[in-house]
Parts: structure tokens; sequence; C-alpha cells
């Protein structure tokens, strides 16, 4: 099985090492990944909207992926990839820690869910998927422009890509890492806010790759509300994508 320092060329074996350290309390929601515990609906609210929209889809269904095939890459220790399965998609997920990995087939054999965990990036794929999902993990790669295009290899002609990262501001920078890694709440090294992309910049790598952005959304924060989905991408956002 691969490991993290066999790093395949979009893997950045010292961010895999970083996000490695965090496994043990992945799914602690008090933990270092608290703010991803936090982040978590308001992202699978946007994913199940976008999926219901593309293939026309009864909102209501309990089983909208049922029949269908989906890929997480980046997908931690399955805070994504367990609701995707219980969404009853066939899931492959992929990460470059293998410590992640470890945890996230423990937590899924915990839940009774059949998850196809693999250790490396997103060169692990194989085939086509009908839904490929990538979120917060673009900006800890090592070649934006080959894991975009990866990304995109791996959806089916009538599939989608739904993405998330954080956007390159001010406002970004003052609410991830200097308050955000400067109190504790996200831990210190987890960004670079350098590797943020715009959403332009995104754009334009999923052009490259073939595929057309259809929706962005952002990601916004209060302090009454907590995260929610906004207008607003100064924060953070989601963009999906489809063949063209």
């Amino acid at each position: 099985m691969p490991q993290a320092s066999d790093a395949a060329p979009t893997i950045d074996p010292a961010e895999a090492e970083h996000f490695g350290r965090m496994a043990a309390d992945w799914w602690d929601p008090k933990g270092s990944s608290a703010t991803l515990h936090q982040l978590n609906p308001v992202r699978l609210r946007y994913l199940r909207d976008r999926v219901d929209q593309h293939w026309s889809l009864d909102e209501h269904d309990l089983r909208p992926l049922a029949g269908r095939r989906a890929a997480d890459v980046g997908c931690g220790a399955g805070l994504l990839a367990e609701p995707l399965a219980r969404l009853g998609a066939a899931v492959t997920a992929v990460d470059a820690a293998e410590e992640n990995i470890a945890v996230a087939r423990a937590h899924a054999l915990g839940q009774g869910l059949e998850i196809d965990y693999r250790v490396g990036g997103v060169e692990r794929l194989d085939g086509a998927y009908d839904l490929v999902t990538s979120l917060e993990v673009v900006e800890h790669v090592a070649d934006v422009p080959a894991f975009v295009a990866g990304l995109a290899g791996a959806v089916k002609a009538d599939g989608l890509l739904i993405l998330s990262t954080p956007n390159r501001t001010a406002w970004s920078r003052l609410m991830m890492i200097t308050i955000g890694e400067g109190l504790g709440r996200i831990p210190k090294g987890t960004h670079d806010w350098d590797k943020f992309l715009t959403p332009d910049e995104l754009a334009a790598r999923l052009n490259e790759a073939g595929l057309e952005p259809v929706d962005v959304t952002g990601i916004g924060w209060t302090p009454t509300r907590g995260f929610g989905l906004t207008d607003d991408v100064s924060l953070n956002y989601l963009v999906t994508a489809r063949k063209r």
C-alpha cells in the first residue's frame, strides 16, 4: 500500500504529515478538527442541493446517490465520505496521510459503512465517478494544475465536481490565520495564505482541465450564526463544475 512518503506529484509530504498528526482526534467535534465539524453541515447542505438540481432528484429522497459512484479526494478521516455513503453512493475516498485512512477505516467499520479507503493522492482513483468532491484540499497540494486535471479526469461525462477552498483575501488571512490559528481554534501551520486561490484563479484551472464552473457560493461566518452559505466569497467558497 502506498505511504505518504511515496508522494504522488500532487502530494506535499509536509502537508500529509501535518494532517496525519491530527488523525487520532479527527472525529472529536471539540478536537483539532472542530472547525471542520462546524463546516460539514453547511457543505453537505450545498452538496445535496447541487446534486438534486443536477440530476433532477427528489429532495426528500434519503438515498439520492444510490447506484452512483462518488470519490472524495483528501478525505481526512471520513467526515464527508461517510455522509456520501449514507446518501447511497458507492464511495472511494483517498488521503495522503496513512494515519487518516487508518482512522477512517476503523470509524466506518464501527458505523457499518462500506467505503473504499485508499492511501495516496488523486492518482489513486480509478475509472470515472458520478460525483467527485475535494473540500478544503486544493490549497494544500504540491501542483494545483495537475491536481485539478486529476480531479477532472475522474469525473464522468455527465458528472459533477464539487470543491471548497479559502479565498485569498485580507479577511481570510485575519479569520483563518491571525485569529483561527493564533487563538488555537485551527492547528497552527494548517494554512499558507499565499497558496489560497481566488475564485477566478480556480475557475481558470478548472477551464484548463476541461471543466465548466456552474456555481460559486460563499461560506461565511458570523458570531451569532457560525458558518453559513452566502453570496460573499471573501472568506471561503464552494464551486460546482461539470464537463464541457
